[in-house]
């Protein structure tokens, strides 16, 4: 049975890694669910948190092989008992009367989030947390009518000191 695995990279901060990365999961079939990637706090490597359905001998043959890669410094297949992960959606919700602009900044509160802007007829809603959350949250917005919806996807951390080395 398939599930979604969190794979965490240091790799070189340099042209073409992505791209290098991105096709060996094409090549093996693996549609990448999410992607973040930026600069770590040395800047000759940078992070990137990749999310992907597979079972565990995929993962093992995944994390084998993108090891090979001379630009990939470490590979760390994440559990989500000892990982930070968090992620950020915005979400622009139509807002047809006061009473449907009061349901939302109520939702909004309960949840955390933040309203980043308003107009006559939107609000534009942040939200960051765990993916479940932000799920949660899109799902009781959908009656009021999502107009547009943007998501980072997952970024994450393992708790802990950790070393950028293989």
């Amino acid at each position: 049975m398939y599930q979604t695995y969190i794979l965490a990279f240091i790799v070189e901060n340099k042209p073409g890694v992505l791209y290098k990365i991105s096709n060996m999961f094409r090549r093996r079939s693996f549609n990448i669910e999410s992607l973040t990637v930026g600069p770590t706090e040395n800047e000759d490597f940078a992070r990137m948190t990749i999310t992907v359905k597979g079972n565990e001998n995929m993962m093992e043959q995944l994390t084998k092989q993108t090891n090979k890669l001379m630009e990939v410094i470490k590979v760390t297949v994440l559990n989500k008992k000892n990982t930070v992960m968090r992620e950020i959606a915005l979400i622009k919700i139509f807002t047809v009367d006061s009473k449907t602009r009061s349901d939302i900044i109520q939702y909004v509160d309960i949840f955390r989030g933040h309203i980043i802007d308003v107009s006559p007829e939107s609000l534009i809603v942040e939200m960051t947390g765990e993916s479940n959350k932000i799920d949660a949250f899109i799902e009781l917005s959908r009656p009021f009518g999502i107009k547009e919806l943007a998501r980072t996807g997952v970024t994450a951390l393992k708790r802990g000191i950790g070393e950028n080395k293989k």
